[in-house]
């Protein structure tokens, strides 16, 4: 995958890096990124010679017919892993043994400790249930990471990619030993988890916001369905007024 995928992808887009050397050469290690768009988890691995597991819901796996297989066969070749999100706590159990799994492996686990993609370019506050409680129970470095202009290479709606160069910078990995065995203390990871973000923040540059971007989405979401309504009803009453008008004259 990476000569299928990876080689295209720095052909045509030659995403530049900063901080290469940060990334150890051997050894388990988390890398925590913002996510900006869905090839984020394309051209992070892409850039690195080592092999980065990210997670992704089962479904992408389990989908029956040709087109399930071929879906299942390439997001296994890209390095990601299926969470079953069923059952009483939906997948942040399941994600979190997944990442202690692939650590005590000796790889590279990849997380996005903002839950989900940024709905308009800033960084959101970061979850602390999978990433810290990862870190503090393997023991692995966390390098945070910044993915630069990827949102604009594919914006939500455009089906053709723009080609440009998106940037990645990679900074110091991050030591959290001095909170081992403490993965349970919630505010323990809540300092773990804001520590990540403001390094994630001084990479990228990006505004900060310190609401859950879910929470953002479901207010962006409540907001277009309020302004569609709005309009609905005031197209509604300019033709009621066009009615009356008509029937008047």
């Amino acid at each position: 995958m990476k000569v299928a995928i990876g080689g295209p992808l720095k052909v045509a887009f030659r995403p530049w890096v900063e901080g290469l050397e940060n990334i150890p050469a051997e050894g388990p290690a988390i890398l925590a990124s913002n996510h900006l768009s869905f090839s984020d988890s394309f051209f992070l691995p892409a850039v690195l010679d080592r092999k980065v597991t990210f997670i992704a819901k089962a479904e992408y796996f389990t989908t029956p017919g040709v087109k399930g297989r071929l879906t299942a066969a390439f997001f296994k070749g890209v390095g990601q892993l299926p969470v079953d999100r069923s059952g009483a706590r939906g997948a942040g159990e399941a994600a979190v043994q997944s990442g202690i799994d692939v650590l005590e492996r000796g790889e590279l686990f990849g997380i996005y400790p903002e839950g989900t993609r940024s709905p308009d370019g800033r960084l959101y506050r970061g979850k602390p249930g999978g990433l810290a409680r990862v870190a503090l129970a393997t023991g692995a470095p966390v390098i945070p990471v910044a993915m630069i202009d990827t949102e604009k290479i594919q914006p939500p709606g455009q089906v053709m990619p723009k080609l440009m160069r998106p940037g990645i910078r990679i900074g110091k990995p991050l030591d959290f030993s001095r909170y081992q065995g403490m993965e349970h203390d919630r505010f323990v990871l809540r300092a773990v988890t804001d520590e990540v973000m403001y390094e994630i923040m001084k990479l990228s540059g990006q505004e900060y916001v310190d609401i859950y971007a879910t929470a953002a989405k479901r207010q962006l979401a409540e907001a277009a369905k309020a302004e569609k309504a709005e309009k609905a009803e005031k197209a509604e009453k300019e033709a009621a007024k066009a009615e009356k008008k008509a029937t008047e004259s």
